[in-house]
């Protein structure tokens, strides 16, 4: 069983940065492509070697995911924030023959606003 656990979120005002990281137990994170997403919208994940990203059309070239596997962390470095970008952030990791099965962190709260 992996279990993902969330953290880094908090109240920011927009403009400002945070960095949130999804750290992984149970099982290596290696194995496993990882995925941020806000409630259900996809933000951005990473390949289990890291060399491949993708981001949502809202949050290029302000999000940048990133994993370190000898950690079994995976970031989310969250640069320019808006107040849309208020929302709990939670990691998934699919698994499975077809990826056809989940886990998932219990999220963490970003709030941004003045």
């Amino acid at each position: 069983q992996l279990q993902l656990v969330e953290s880094g979120g908090g109240l920011v005002q927009p403009g400002g940065s945070l960095r949130l990281s999804c750290a992984a137990s149970g099982k290596a994170l290696d194995h496993y492509a990882i995925a941020w997403f806000r409630h259900h919208e996809g933000v951005s994940c990473i390949s289990p070697s890291g060399t491949s990203t993708m981001y949502a059309d809202s949050v290029k070239g302000r999000f940048t995911i990133s994993r370190d596997n000898a950690k079994n962390t995976v970031y989310l470095q969250m640069n320019s924030l808006k107040p849309e970008d208020t929302g709990v952030y939670s990691c998934h990791a699919p698994y499975g023959a077809h990826q056809q099965y989940s886990y998932w962190g219990q999220g963490t709260q970003v709030a941004v606003s003045y």
